[in-house]
C-alpha cells in the first residue's frame, strides 16, 4: 500500500521544525561566544587604563572559558551524521564474572549518568535488571537532550576494569568487561526505520525486578520480538504494560536502525578488504585501579590518572579525541 501524500508533507514539515530549532541553538551559541569574547576586551582596555593586575587574571580566565566552549562548538558543528542530534539510548550488558561484571555494569551506569548531569540532559530508565548480589544484569537508559547520541556514539565498546575486588576475601586483582551498545532514538514517525506489525511477535509475562507488589503480581512486563531479523527486545521498567510495550518500541526502532548501519559499515570494509572482530578482548577502553591510576582509550591513546574523576563522568576528553580522530578519517 502506498503512503498518502499528507504523511510525506507531515515529514517534510517534521525535518523543517527540526532543522530551525537546530539552527536557533546555534544561533544562541554563537551568541553566547560572542558576548563572552566582547566582555574579555572590556576587561582588557579596563585592565590597561587602570593597570589592575586583577583584571588581567579575570580575562585570562574568561580567555580559558572562551577557548574551551570555541572547541565544544566546533565540535558540535562537526556532527552531521542524521541522527547525531537525536536523544541516545544506551545499553550496558555484563561480560562473564558475574557480580564483579554486574558491580562493574553499575558503576558505568553511574558515571553516565552523571555525565548526562553535567550536560543538563535528560536520563530516564527504560529497562533494568538488578544483579543477584550486586550490580546490574543489563540496563537501558534513554538520555534525552541536544546530540546526546552525536556524543555517546564515541562510547560503543567493550570497557575493561582491572582492579582488586572487593567481592574476592583473598584480595586477588580481576578483570571485568561490559559491553555498551549507544543507539539513537527514532522518532514514531521517521520514515527510515518502518514496523510491520505482522512481523512482531509480542508477549507479556511476570516482572522479576523491584518495584512493588504490583509489579510483581501482574503480566506487566513485554518482550518484543521482530521475526524478520530475530532481534528481542524486553521492557519491564514501568508497572503500566501499555508504557513497556511503548519503551520497547522505541528500542526495537533503535536496535534495527544500528542493524542497517552495521550492514552498510559491514559492506564498506569489504569493499576496503577490512577485517574487524567484534569480540570481548576488543576493549576501547580500559580503567585500571591497580596496580596503578589510569584510564586509558586504545583508540586515540588519550589517558587520564585521575580515575575517581572520570567515573564521577568527565569523560569529555575521550570522547572529543575519538569524535575529532574519526572525522579526520
Amino acid at each position: 500500500m502506498s503512503r498518502p501524500d499528507f504523511w510525506d508533507d507531515r515529514d517534510q514539515a517534521r525535518q523543517v521544525i527540526d532543522e530551525s530549532n537546530h539552527l536557533k541553538h546555534q544561533v544562541e551559541q554563537m551568541e553566547t561566544l560572542y558576548s563572552l569574547y566582547e566582555d574579555i576586551q572590556v576587561l582588557m582596555e579596563l585592565a590597561e587604563e587602570e593597570g589592575d593586575a586583577s583584571l588581567y587574571d579575570e580575562a585570562s580566565q574568561n580567555m580559558r572559558e572562551l577557548k574551551k566552549a570555541l572547541s565544544q562548538f566546533e565540535l558540535e558543528l562537526l556532527l552531521s551524521d542524521p541522527y547525531d542530534r537525536n536523544n541516545a539510548i544506551l545499553e550496558l550488558h555484563p561480560g562473564a564474572g558475574g557480580t564483579e561484571s554486574q558491580d562493574w555494569a553499575e558503576m558505568l551506569l553511574r558515571m553516565y549518568t552523571r555525565w548526562a548531569q553535567h550536560h543538563q540532559f535528560h536520563v530516564e530508565t527504560l529497562d533494568y535488571l538488578p544483579g543477584d548480589e550486586a550490580g546490574v544484569k543489563s540496563v537501558t537508559l534513554l538520555i534525552k537532550g541536544h546530540n546526546a547520541y552525536g556524543y555517546l556514539k564515541a562510547e560503543k565498546g567493550v570497557h575493561r576494569l582491572v582492579r582488586i575486588s572487593p567481592f574476592d576475601s583473598s584480595g586477588r586483582r580481576h578483570t571485568s568487561f561490559v559491553s555498551c551498545n549507544v543507539m539513537p532514538e527514532i522518532a514514531d514517525d521517521d520514515t527510515e526505520i518502518e514496523l510491520n506489525t505482522d512481523e512482531l511477535k509480542i508477549d507479556t509475562y511476570r516482572s522479576s525486578g523491584a518495584g512493588g507488589q504490583h509489579v510483581n503480581t501482574t503480566d506487566s512486563a513485554v518482550r518484543i520480538t521482530h521475526i524478520p531479523t530475530g532481534t528481542v527486545v524486553t521492557c519491564q521498567s514501568e508497572r503500566s504494560q501499555i508504557k513497556n510495550r511503548e519503551r520497547a518500541m522505541k528500542i526495537l526502532k533503535a536496535r534495527l536502525y544500528e542493524l542497517k548501519r552495521a550492514e552498510r559499515e559491514k559492506k564498506l570494509a569489504e569493499i576496503q578488504g577490512e577485517q574487524r572482530e567484534i569480540a570481548w578482548g576488543n576493549q576501547i577502553r580500559s580503567y585500571v585501579f591497580h596496580p596503578y591510576s589510569m584510564v586509558k582509550d586504545h583508540r586515540t591513546n588519550v589517558e587520564i590518572g585521575n580515575v575517581n574523576a572520570v567515573m564521577d563522568g568527565e569523560i569529555d576528553l575521550f570522547i572529543d579525541a575519538y569524535l575529532r580522530s574519526n572525522m579526520d578519517q
